[in-house]
């Protein structure tokens, strides 16, 4: 367990929000009203939920897991995931939106950056700035997957940075997101800042149109010799910063994949008076998939328990868990596929959603085939 959590616990004062054991009520109380009735129109449309996200905000939810930002001063992750599961069950694209906000807390929550931490931990906790996350690219080169697409050569102050990012999510005019980039000229040298979508030289581009998730706001980026201050600076050196940030960057993905597997579940549930005789031969019943979804939660909260366990176990254990949970996902979706029938294949149906939302979570990084791989080396 890393010394590092104790020391961060002072470095902000406590702002007082919702008590925590009602925090994830409160989450469902703004997706009953704001989220809920408007789903199958921001699937359809790609909506951004902007007035869910800032509500999910006021609730406390993004400052759950950030130390001295909730009700307590601790870090307390497991609110985060049930809270991005409530949102997930009802809308998996928002509640996507959620963990890219969750991560750009989660990587102020660990700068060494005093100025940085202290100017935006407190506005991206209460949603005041909400932000993504901008590491695929590095997380899929720290595994040995791709290389480094940004590069930046140092000059009076900061960087200057170009390359460009095929997808980054949960963007707008004021939102912020991370990146990683290479420094010029010096080998093995790389460096994680944070990114204002306003700043001169950032271009937002179209990301291409998805089957799924298209209300969060995914955009391609490209950045024109963009200046980054020493300001904006998360970790330089950055690459034992990303490996502390990595476990809880992964873990609390898996409140995605929990809430979706809910809904099936539910769905499933729904069609037991009309189609329970015959649903009865089909494989992953809801009672079945209802004890490994406990079992995938209580698990998951025992993960999040300790998130800055810096131990190699730890990692493993939390990219297990999050493969589990797409793994679960699939077939928990493409079970309410089978069980609902023909009804399920009208292109507006809320089953077809959650399939396509249940192949999201298995290829979002870090996709199944890239935790495969980092779990075997982790073996």
């Amino acid at each position: 367990m890393s010394s590092a959590a104790d020391d961060r616990m002072t470095l902000s004062q406590p702002m007082r929000l919702l008590p925590e054991d009602a925090i994830v009520d409160g989450v469902r109380g703004v997706v009953t009203q704001r989220l809920a009735p408007y789903v199958a129109r921001y699937d359809r449309e790609g909506i951004y939920p902007e007035e869910a996200m800032r509500g999910f905000g006021s609730t406390g939810l993004y400052g759950t897991h950030l130390s001295g930002q909730g009700d307590s001063p601790d870090v307390d992750m497991i609110s985060m995931i049930e809270g991005m599961s409530v949102v997930s069950g009802s809308c998996l694209s928002t509640g996507f939106c959620v963990w890219c906000q969750a991560a750009c807390g989660w990587y102020l929550e660990h700068t060494e950056n005093e100025g940085l931490r202290e100017k935006l931990k407190p506005i991206v906790a209460t949603g005041e700035r909400l932000g993504g996350t901008g590491l695929s690219n590095p997380m899929k080169f720290y595994s040995g997957i791709e290389s480094i697409r940004l590069r930046g050569k140092r000059v009076a102050g900061g960087y200057e940075v170009t390359g460009a990012l095929p997808w980054v999510s949960n963007l707008g005019s004021d939102h912020l997101f991370g990146i990683v980039f290479a420094v010029e000229g010096k080998e093995d040298h790389r460096v994680m800042a944070m990114i204002d979508c306003a700043q001169e030289g950032v271009v937002l581009g179209d990301g291409g149109r998805m089957i799924a998730l298209e209300g969060s706001r995914t955009f391609s980026i490209r950045f024109k010799q963009c200046f980054v201050s020493d300001e904006q600076i998360l970790a330089d050196p950055a690459d034992e910063y990303v490996a502390k940030i990595r476990p809880g960057f992964v873990l609390m993905q898996v409140g995605m994949g929990l809430g979706l597997v809910e809904s099936c579940i539910e769905g499933m549930r729904r069609l037991e008076g009309r189609l329970g005789h015959v649903n009865r031969f089909l494989d992953d019943g809801p009672d079945a998939l209802t004890e490994e979804l406990e079992a995938a939660r209580q698990n998951a909260r025992e993960l999040a328990s300790t998130p800055d366990d810096d131990s190699p176990a730890y990692s493993k254990a939390c990219f297990e868990a999050r493969l589990a949970g797409g793994e679960l996902a699939l077939r928990a979706a493409t079970s309410e596929m089978l069980h609902a029938g023909a009804r399920a294949y009208l292109a507006n149906s809320d089953t077809f959603r959650r399939l396509r939302e249940a192949y999201f979570v298995a290829v979002v990084t870090p996709a199944t085939k890239h935790l495969r791989k980092q779990i075997a080396a982790l073996a």
